[in-house]
C-alpha cells in the first residue's frame, strides 16, 4: 500500500511505502473502548457530606408507654422530626431516611470508587494500529470531514519547520482543503449547564498533524489542528469522540518510525 508525499508548497514529489499499520483491521469496538478508559483517568472523585440528611433530631420511641411514641398510632415506623406538639399530641413530619424529603440518599457516591479504567496492552495497542488504518479509509474520513483528498496524507520532512501559522494554513489549501479549514470554525453553544461551567462553546475538531520530533510546527499549526509526536499517539487522539476516520497528515519521518515496530 502506498501514499503520495507532498512537499510544502502542495504538490506531489513522489510515494511513500505504508507501514503495517494501515493494513489492520478497523475495530470500532475496541477504539472505543480504550478511548472510554484513557478518559476515564481523568475524572475527579466526587462524594456527599458524610453528614447530609442527618442534621435531625429524629428520636422516637417504639414502646408502648414512652412519652414520644409511635407505638398504636397506625403510623409507620419512618424516622420523624417534631414540628410542634400540645401535650401527648405530636405534628412530625418524617426525616433522615433515604425517601423522605431532605433525607439521606440512600446510595451516594463516595470517594473510594474507582473511576479508572483499565485495558490489556495488547488491545491498547491495537486500538491504536486500528485508529491509524481509519485514517486511511476513504469513506470514513469524508463521513467526519468535506475533505475529498487522497488519504492518507504524507508530507515531506520540510513541513515541520513552518513557523507561521499563515504558512500552515496556506499549505492545507494547496491541498484542497478549504471546507475543512471552514469547517473547523464553526462552534456552537453548548446546550445544558455546561454553559454556566467553563463549557460555553462546542467547537470542531481540526486535521491531526503527526511528526517524529519537536519542532516548529508544534507551535504553528496548534490552531488549526492538533500536533503530535509519532511516538505519543493514542486511540483518543487519532479517533477523538470515540470515532475513527480522523483527518491525519504524517510527515515522511513519522511514518519512518512507526516501521521500526511502534505499536506492535
Amino acid at each position: 500500500m502506498k501514499a503520495p508525499v507532498y512537499s510544502k508548497t502542495g504538490r506531489k514529489v513522489g510515494e511513500i511505502e505504508l507501514p503495517i499499520h494501515f493494513k489492520e483491521t478497523i475495530r470500532p469496538d475496541v477504539i472505543k473502548r480504550v478511548v472510554v478508559a484513557i478518559q476515564s483517568h481523568r475524572l475527579q472523585p466526587y462524594g456527599v457530606n458524610e453528614m447530609a440528611g442527618k442534621r435531625k433530631v429524629i428520636w422516637l420511641s417504639k414502646r408502648r408507654r414512652d412519652y414520644k411514641t409511635t407505638y398504636g398510632r397506625g403510623q409507620s415506623r419512618t424516622p420523624r422530626k417534631t414540628l410542634a406538639r400540645r401535650g401527648r399530641y405530636f405534628l412530625w413530619v418524617g426525616a433522615f431516611a433515604p425517601q423522605t424529603r431532605g433525607g439521606r440518599e440512600a446510595h451516594p457516591p463516595k470517594v473510594e470508587r474507582k473511576l479508572e479504567k483499565r485495558v490489556n496492552e495488547k488491545e491498547r495497542k491495537l486500538a491504536i494500529r486500528s485508529a491509524i488504518a481509519a485514517t486511511a479509509v476513504r469513506e470514513l474520513v469524508q463521513k467526519r470531514h468535506r475533505y475529498n483528498g487522497d488519504v492518507p496524507i504524507v508530507l515531506k520532512d520540510e513541513v515541520e519547520k513552518l513557523k507561521k501559522a499563515k504558512e500552515v494554513e496556506k499549505l492545507l489549501k494547496k491541498l484542497g482543503m478549504e471546507k475543512e479549514l471552514e469547517r473547523i470554525k464553526e462552534r456552537k453553544i453548548r446546550a445544558g449547564k455546561g454553559k454556566m461551567r467553563g463549557r460555553k462553546y462546542k467547537k470542531r475538531v481540526g486535521p491531526l498533524f503527526v511528526v517524529s520530533k519537536r519542532c516548529d510546527l508544534m507551535k504553528s499549526a496548534r490552531n488549526l489542528g492538533d500536533v503530535v509526536l509519532v511516538k505519543d499517539l493514542n486511540a483518543e487522539v487519532l479517533a477523538p469522540g470515540t470515532q475513527p476516520g480522523r483527518l491525519t497528515l504524517w510527515t515522511e519521518s513519522a511514518i519512518k518510525e512507526l516501521e521500526k515496530g511502534l505499536f506492535l
